[in-house]
C-alpha cells in the first residue's frame, strides 16, 4: 500500500472514530461552591485599611433580597413593621426605616452621631452598612469610590448588632440559615425561564443507525437541531429516509418536562424554608393557601409576630441608643411599645 493510500485510509478512520465518538457531558456541579461566604470561626484583619472584614460577604447579602421574592419582601416588611412603631426622636422616620433596613438584611448598623458647632450630638444617622466597616478603634470606616474610605472615631459611632456567637466585632443576619434555599429558589425560576426562552429546547436524543440515512440529510437535521434555539420554534421536523429500516431513526426523550418537573415543589419548599428562617408567618407574607382553611387570621398573626420578633428588634435600638453618654433626653428615640 503506497503512502497516499495509507494516509487516505488513516484520515477515513479518524473520521469514523470522530463520528462516533460518545458526547461527554460536564462534570457534576459543587452543591456549595461558595461556601467561604458564609462558613467562618475568625475575622481577617485588613491591615492596609485598618478595618475587619466583614464575616460574610455583604455583595451576597445586598444581592440576595433581588434574587429571592420572598426574602427581599420579608427583610423590608420586618424593617416596615419596625418602623411602624417610631414616635419621635434623634432621626426621621425614614432614617428609622434605613436602620432597621440595615439591621435586618445585614446583621449590624452603625449611627452616626451628627454634632453642631459646639461638638453637641444633635441627631443620629445610620451609615450604609453595605460600605460600612468596623475600624481598629472600634469606630466605623465607609468604603467610597476611587479607593477612597471614610473614618469615624468610635465616640461618634453606635454601633447596633444582632449576637454573633462566633465573633463580636459585626453583627450576623439572622436568616442564613435559609440562604441555600433562597439560591435554590432562584436556580428553579431561572432554570424554568430558560426553558421557555429555549423555545423547541429538543429535549430528546435523535439516534440514528440506518446506513441508509443521506449525508445530505443527516446535515439537514443536524442544522434543525443546532438552530432549534429562541422563541416561537416549537415546530415539527419532517424526516424522509428512503428504503430506511424500521427503527433506524428514534427519539428517545430525555425528560418530560410537563409532568416530570419538580419546579412546583421546589419553589413551595424552597418559599417554606426562607419563611422559616425569619419565622414569619406565611399569613403575613403574601402567600395564597393550597386548601380551604385558607392560612388563619392575620391580625393575630401580626400581633404574635410583634411580639416574638418586631418588639426585641426594637429594643436592641433603642438600648444601644440609651446606653450612649451623649444621647439623651429630646434625642432619647421613642417607639409605641404597647
Amino acid at each position: 500500500m503506497d503512502n497516499a493510500a495509507l494516509a487516505a485510509t488513516e484520515e477515513l478512520a479518524t473520521e469514523t472514530e470522530t463520528a462516533n465518538a460518545p458526547v461527554v457531558f460536564s462534570l457534576p456541579e459543587q452543591v456549595m461552591p461558595n461556601m467561604w461566604l458564609t462558613d467562618y470561626d475568625s475575622l481577617y484583619y485588613n491591615d492596609g485599611e485598618q478595618y475587619w472584614e466583614p464575616p460574610v460577604d455583604r455583595h451576597l447579602l445586598a444581592n440576595l433580597t433581588r434574587r429571592n421574592a420572598q426574602h427581599g419582601g420579608i427583610v423590608q416588611s420586618r424593617a416596615n413593621m419596625a418602623t411602624s412603631r417610631f414616635v419621635s426622636g434623634s432621626m426621621t422616620a425614614q432614617h428609622v426605616e434605613a436602620t432597621f433596613l440595615n439591621l435586618v438584611q445585614f446583621g449590624d448598623v452603625a449611627l452616626l452621631k451628627v454634632r453642631n458647632g459646639f461638638r453637641q450630638v444633635v441627631r443620629l444617622f445610620p451609615l450604609p452598612s453595605y460600605r460600612t466597616r468596623v475600624g481598629s478603634d472600634g469606630g466605623a470606616v465607609v468604603l467610597e469610590r476611587n479607593n477612597q474610605v471614610k473614618r469615624y472615631k468610635a465616640k461618634d459611632i453606635i454601633w447596633v448588632r444582632q449576637y454573633d456567637p462566633v465573633q463580636q466585632v459585626y453583627g450576623c443576619p439572622d436568616y442564613l440559615g435559609g440562604l441555600q434555599a433562597a439560591l435554590l429558589n432562584e436556580d428553579a425560576t431561572l432554570f424554568r425561564r430558560k426553558y421557555y426562552i429555549n423555545g423547541a429546547h429538543m429535549g430528546f436524543i435523535m439516534y440514528a443507525t440506518d446506513p441508509n440515512l443521506d449525508a445530505d440529510v443527516e446535515k439537514d437535521i443536524k442544522e434543525k437541531i443546532q438552530d432549534s434555539k429562541g422563541v416561537g420554534n416549537f415546530k415539527s421536523l419532517f424526516v424522509n429516509i428512503p428504503n430506511g429500516k424500521e427503527k433506524g431513526l428514534q427519539i428517545i426523550p430525555v425528560g418530560n418536562f410537563e409532568s416530570k418537573d419538580e419546579f412546583m415543589n421546589v419553589k413551595n419548599v424552597s418559599s417554606q424554608d426562607v419563611l422559616n428562617a425569619h419565622r414569619f408567618p406565611p399569613g403575613l407574607a403574601g402567600i395564597i393557601p393550597s386548601n380551604t382553611a385558607g392560612l388563619g387570621d392575620p391580625s393575630k398573626y401580626d400581633e404574635v409576630y410583634y411580639k416574638n420578633e418586631t418588639k426585641p428588634l426594637i429594643r436592641k435600638l433603642v438600648d444601644a441608643v440609651a446606653q450612649d453618654s451623649e444621647v439623651g433626653g429630646r434625642l432619647s428615640l421613642v417607639f409605641d411599645l404597647g
